[in-house]
């Protein structure tokens, strides 16, 4: 019977060529996005050193951010991941957590100007805001491959061929997640180091 479906398909474009295509494209925006990802997290150290240095009373922010980096980086990121909707949301929510303690860490320099005019400082915020960038970038692209491949998966009459050989539909970042994670942390290299003002850090927690 099986046979049969299959000899049918093949006769009216079964969809499998697509199916490989599409399959392997989303394993490739995925590679981008873990790389991104990745870099990102690099410059995490060398950002949390150099703010160390100059804002010794944001132990809180500093600590967020370093434990929100380990647990990202502590992730299995395979493509196996996609295929589990439950790990994909895992990967999300730490992601989405790390984006947000990095956003902290960048609002408490705004009360170091010291912090603000440092060369090293500035140049790990640009850095990290062409990453954020490039992640958008590659969200995206990945966003849409897999778009175009659930809608072969679910379509007729590829979505014989997809049950045939095993191809099911692939997670996607929710638009909850989505949110969240495309507001890249502020980056201001326009503005002026403000003057200190008494009691800003008591301000900052």
């Amino acid at each position: 019977m099986m046979l049969a479906i299959l000899a049918l398909l093949g006769l009216s474009g079964c969809g499998y060529n697509a199916l490989q295509s599409q399959d392997e494209q989303i394993k490739a925006s995925w590679s981008e996005v873990v790389n991104q990802y990745q870099r990102r997290a690099d410059l995490i150290p060398n950002l949390v050193n150099t703010v160390k240095g100059y804002a010794t009373h944001e132990q809180d922010v500093l600590t967020q951010v370093t434990q929100a980096r380990a647990a990202a980086t502590s992730l299995q990121v395979t493509p196996e991941v996609l295929n589990d909707p439950a790990a994909f949301a895992k990967f999300q929510a730490a992601q989405g957590a790390l984006s947000g303690a990095l956003s902290r860490l960048l609002a408490v320099s705004e009360n170091y100007p010291q912090l603000k005019a440092d060369a090293n400082f500035r140049d790990l915020q640009a850095q990290l805001e062409g990453t954020e960038n490039r992640i958008t970038v590659a969200r995206n692209r990945y966003i849409q491959s897999v778009q175009e491949y659930n809608v072969t998966v679910r379509s007729f009459p590829s979505n014989l061929t997809a049950t045939a050989f095993g191809y099911k539909t692939k997670a996607n970042f929710s638009v909850e997640n989505e949110k969240e994670i495309s507001k890249p942390p502020m980056v201001d290299f326009k503005s002026a180091p403000a003057k200190p003002q008494a009691g800003a850090q008591e301000q900052t927690k």
